[in-house]
């Protein structure tokens, strides 16, 4: 039995599973097969005897009724026969049945001859079938009985073994099918999830074996093999992510490390607050570095978005308020725009996008806030150098700025405008840069968000 259990965890769960289902319907189908084969083989044996034992009963009455039956009866073929009547006196039998008493049967009513059952009676404990004859009518009615022991449920012995023999044999046959079949079926998922087992971090550009059939294993494969691509996308998106960012701690861990360095070669040499001052403005990059980080893990997340009615024209004017401009702001459109989203993250996005066009802008800076048939559009424009067209979705990628941008202002993080894409995505929206309306020089952010 331990050894049994052994080989059952050491063999695929579900190939044992179907193929044990598999022998017991089977086992179960036979058997039922078997139990009615062998009810129909003893009620054709039960009807063989019946119609045997109404020839002889009825070959009997008429020698009764031409008087010619003598007392010792020879049937030839059935060796239990009375002639009973109707004192219940036994006037003629069969060898077999001399001295016993009269069949214990009751006879055929008036308006019939015949009569079939079973008496247990005849002799001992056995039952027989009888057949009961009415030879005459009148006061004392004659009356020729037949009998035979009654056939066993396995009235053939032998063929009753043989089909008996069918049933596990069957079983098995279909159960050693089931395993072939279960095995071919199963063999393309043991080879995926070997190929599986094999992949690592390391080497994310293996895929799993697609079987040419087109079946459920063949589109299991397709699914993990797409799986496995969004994988290796996603970890070299990670791997592209964490060398960008430590590129970009680097830089104010250097001036940080670099001033402090200064400070401790020559202290009496050194301006305090000018030092300070330097500290403080690498420390703001690291913390704004940090800040964004924390954003772009809360959005990857999809966390912490809690929908409310928001006045865009409210929140960009207040985050135009929140500190001083290098330019001139000013917002436009209509007084109230409502939508439903996170407070917190569209103020984010509004900072995101009034402090890049404020580093890039060369004197005007304008924000325009509308409602739309479908939603809300929000404008920010400046009138900067503008960004070139082939350029335009590559602002969008994290820890991504154009040359020209990093010699004009180092002092972004470069995630700034993929964080307020996220955030426009995350609202069911889009932020897509265009052309000014006015064909004048600069940049349009153009943010377009739902009702809901």
């Amino acid at each position: 039995m331990n050894a049994l259990r052994r080989w059952i965890r050491r063999e695929p769960e579900v190939r044992v599973r179907v193929t044990v289902s598999a022998v017991l319907i089977s086992g179960l189908l036979a058997g039922a097969l078997y139990a009615a084969v062998m009810a129909l083989i003893h009620q054709h044996e039960a009807n063989d005897l019946e119609r045997s034992l109404a020839r002889t009963g009825r070959r009997v009455a008429a020698l009764v009724r031409v008087d010619r039956l003598a007392e010792t009866i020879d049937t030839g073929n059935v060796e239990l026969v009375q002639v009973v009547d109707g004192q219940r006196r036994v006037l003629a039998a069969t060898p077999a049945m001399k001295g016993r008493p009269a069949v214990d049967f009751p006879a055929p009513g008036w308006d019939d001859y015949r009569r079939d059952g079973v008496t247990c009676q005849a002799s001992g404990d056995r039952c027989y079938l009888t057949v009961a004859i009415r030879v005459d009518h009148g006061p004392s009615p004659r009356v020729v009985y037949s009998l035979a022991p009654r056939p066993g449920l396995m009235p053939d012995p032998l063929a009753g073994t043989v089909l008996a023999l069918c049933v596990p044999l069957i079983a098995g046959l279909i159960g050693y099918g089931t395993w072939r079949s279960a095995g071919r079926t199963l063999r393309p998922v043991n080879e995926i999830r070997h190929e599986l087992d094999e992949i690592t971090a390391s080497d994310l550009k293996r895929r799993v074996p697609v079987p040419s059939h087109d079946d459920e294993v063949a589109r299991l494969a397709r699914s993990v093999n797409a799986t496995l691509d969004r994988l290796e996308g996603a970890v070299a998106k990670q791997r592209a992510f964490v060398s960008d960012l430590s590129h970009e701690l680097r830089s104010p861990l250097t001036g940080l490390r670099t001033e402090l360095e200064l400070a401790l070669s020559d202290p009496e040499a050194t301006d305090v607050r000018e030092t300070l001052q330097a500290i403080l403005k690498s420390t703001e990059r690291l913390q704004d570095v940090v800040d964004d980080l924390q954003a772009v893990t809360r959005l990857d997340s999809q966390e912490g978005l809690i929908r409310e009615p928001v006045d865009l024209h409210e929140l960009a004017d207040q985050e135009i308020l929140r500190r001083p401009r290098r330019t001139r702001v000013t917002i436009e459109g209509d007084d109230t725009v409502i939508v439903q989203g996170g407070r917190n993250e569209l103020a984010r996005l509004f900072t995101n996008l009034i402090d890049n066009a404020d580093r890039h802008a060369a004197t005007t800076l304008t924000v325009i806030v509308r409602n739309v048939p479908d939603g809300a559009q929000v404008e920010v424009i400046d009138d900067g150098s503008g960004i070139s067209p082939s350029d335009r979705d590559r602002v969008f990628q994290r820890f991504s700025r154009l040359a020209e941008g990093v010699h004009r202002d180092a002092g972004g993080t470069g995630l700034g405008l993929a964080i307020a894409r996220d955030i426009a995505a995350a609202h069911g929206g889009t932020l897509t840069i265009t052309d000014r309306e006015d064909n004048a020089d600069g940049v349009r952010f153009l943010l377009r968000l739902p009702e809901s």
